[in-house]
């Protein structure tokens, strides 16, 4: 009996792609079970809501978290305008050139340099290059550089699916190239850009190695905004408590914990994040 291979091809295809999906999907919930399972029993408005104290061994993480938020905002802030920019331009404005293709090749290899080479390339521009020192500014600048390359690419993605005839029909009836891009182009894609721009950010706020050589602290006893200052944050904060700390087994119902905040807090902007793209794509139809 000879075999279809072009019906047996596609059941092949989709039980890898099954299989792979569900091994994926097992090792993530045991994961999360696990740490659920071990840091449920220390989340509380105190540990929420309190500082550090005794070395790390009580209190809470409102320090890191503060810190992480700012730090957010500040990569932002530096990445959003700066990298959306440069995705409009080499998208409806630069032409097919080998130096354009250079520079898009050169983008998307920049999203797979490690984050540690960022942390060292931070150290070396805004920490020692323009002085700003270990402060909460050269690290959130350094996750900024980071989170560029995603940012360029996925709002160039989202441009890219808006249909050319709506360029022509907003140019046809005398709107200039800025005018089309600005009223039509970019309302349009704008459900893409914000999803990539959330979830670029949701990345960047759990990252450690770029913001551990450029101001990241192991610990503070106040809350400080002042962006000269280092400062602690959450992914860095549970680094040092499960590996670093002095009576780790004391603190591991801590490091669980602090792990469970910080899972919630990036769930809570990817959730952000496909809360805006439903809205949008709600009120397009």
């Amino acid at each position: 009996m000879r075999l279809n291979l072009k019906k047996i091809t596609p059941i092949i295809e989709w039980g890898s792609l099954l299989l792979s999906t569900g091994l994926v999907c097992f090792f993530l919930v045991v994961i999360l079970y696990e740490i659920f399972s071990k840091g449920w029993s220390s989340l509380s408005w105190s540990f929420i809501s309190e500082l550090p104290t005794d070395g790390m061994t009580k209190g809470g993480v409102l320090s890191p978290i503060i810190g992480t938020v700012i730090l957010t905002l500040i990569t932002a802030l530096f990445s959003i305008p700066f990298g959306v920019c440069c995705a409009i331009y080499l998208n409806e404005y630069a032409k097919n050139t080998w130096l354009t293709r250079t520079i898009r090749a050169s983008i998307r290899n920049l999203s797979g340099v490690p984050s540690i080479i960022y942390g060292l390339f931070g150290l070396a521009l805004f920490v020692q290059g323009l002085h700003l020192g270990t402060s909460l500014l050269s690290a959130g600048l350094t996750l900024g550089l980071l989170s560029l390359p995603y940012i360029i690419t996925t709002t160039e993605e989202a441009l890219l699916r808006i249909p050319a005839s709506m360029r022509e029909a907003a140019l046809a009836v005398g709107a200039t190239k800025f005018e089309s891009i600005k009223d039509v182009v970019l309302p349009a894609s704008l459900p893409g850009i914000l999803t990539g721009v959330v979830l670029t950010l949701s990345r960047a706020a759990g990252e450690t190695a770029p913001i551990l050589f450029t101001g990241v602290a192991f610990y503070i006893t106040d809350v400080s905004v002042n962006t000269s200052q280092e400062f602690m944050a959450l992914p860095y904060h549970l680094y040092m408590l499960s590996t670093q700390h002095q009576s780790i087994e004391e603190v591991r119902p801590l490091a669980y914990g602090t792990a469970l905040v910080l899972i919630m807090v990036v769930f809570l902007m990817n959730l952000t994040a496909f809360y805006i793209r439903y809205k949008y794509r709600k009120n397009d139809q």
